[in-house]
């Protein structure tokens, strides 16, 4: 894919690997922005410098400022853009190697599963806020979109968080006989529904709305309850549920 920058930013030269014991170059940078990060935390640095440290990681013998300034220029200087881009487009900027693709994406697994710990092990109703964050860090910059289901037990508990679908920039493929299936399988007792919308407008389409009626008409046969559809945005949500929808 074509990136905004026509500049190469190589990573890879063919210095040699440091070895156990030996200093780089830039250890007395690192040393000093390692100083400030465990002294201050995130909030001391600006995002450049974070990247700046996580780049340390996979690139043991080179500066990584440049790299890191130009990453973020090349998504608009939005860290969390980046952190989430999909891999096609990581892999189609210029010198960006393995090593740091890799680095960049464990922190967004890790974000992710920070978020759903906070979900997992209690009722959700309860902590609406943290199934929010949970939903956004999951889904909010997805590029497709995505359909997922939060299964719950009586006591609202989640029991499972499961992709139904993933379609394109505006459509993912949605059947409702299959969602109760699934709900019937685990033993759920209640659904929230979750997709994104890429476009970063959370505004319910027509669509939407008729399969929503759709699944919560089937779910209600069996006694199953939906209690909400989330639609997420970047930055926001729409909820069914408030919008009178279901």
């Amino acid at each position: 894919m074509a990136t905004r920058s026509s500049r190469s930013r190589p990573e890879n030269g063919t210095a040699r690997p440091i070895a156990e014991g030996e200093s780089s170059p830039h250890s007395g940078h690192r040393d000093r922005l390692r100083e400030r990060f465990l002294t201050g935390g995130s909030d001391a640095l600006p995002d450049y410098e974070v990247l700046e440290l996580l780049l340390f990681m996979a690139i043991p013998r080179r500066d990584t400022k440049q790299l890191a300034k130009d990453l973020l220029e090349e998504f608009d200087g939005n860290f969390a853009d980046l952190i989430a881009a999909p891999l096609e487009r990581l892999k189609g900027i210029p010198g960006l190697s393995e090593r740091s693709i890799i680095a960049l994406k464990i922190v967004q697994a890790a974000a992710q599963r920070l978020a759903r710990a906070k979900v997992l092990g209690r009722p959700a109703i309860s902590s609406w806020d943290a199934l929010l964050d949970y939903c956004a860090a999951r889904m909010a910059r997805n590029a497709t979109e995505e359909f997922r289901v939060l299964f719950l037990d009586r006591k609202n508990m989640l029991i499972a968080d499961e992709q139904q679908a993933r379609g394109t920039v505006d459509h993912a493929p949605v059947y409702p006989r299959e969602v109760v299936k699934r709900a019937l399988e685990l033993g759920a007792s209640a659904l929230i529904l979750v997709h994104n919308h890429p476009s970063g407008d959370p505004t319910p389409s027509r669509s939407d709305i008729a399969m929503t009626r759709e699944i919560a008409t089937a779910a209600k046969a069996l006694r199953i309850e939906v209690h909400d559809h989330l639609v997420i945005g970047r930055g926001n949500h729409a909820s069914f549920k408030a919008l009178g929808l279901l």
